[in-house]
């Protein structure tokens, strides 16, 4: 399946690696969470209440739609939050929020 994003500028970056839903991928430095994974897929992670694709919506942090986690439960705003390597995130449902 073809990527949401391409990256068409700003190619000469360091490349960094960090974890997803517990897959290696590669960014380049300076990329938000958002920008890495959308220049790999076409979307961010399924709606919990319909589970429909999403993708982002405002892009710039004033929705609820850009959702991710981490590894240990804490909640980040993937088109704001700029990944770093070795960093380990889940967009699937999540064990700790289904026991709320």
């Amino acid at each position: 399946m073809p990527a949401l994003f391409r990256r068409v500028a700003e190619k000469d970056r360091k490349t960094i690696r960090l974890f997803v839903d517990g897959h290696e991928i590669e960014a380049l430095e300076g990329d938000t969470l958002l920008v890495a994974l959308l220049t790999r897929t076409r979307q961010l992670r399924h709606n919990e209440f319909d589970n429909a694709p999403r993708a982002g919506f405002c892009l710039m942090g004033a929705c609820q739609d850009c959702w991710v986690w981490t590894e240990d439960g804490t909640q980040l705003r993937a088109c704001s939050t700029t990944a770093q390597p070795g960093m380990r995130i889940t967009t699937t449902e999540v064990p700790w929020l289904t026991n709320l």
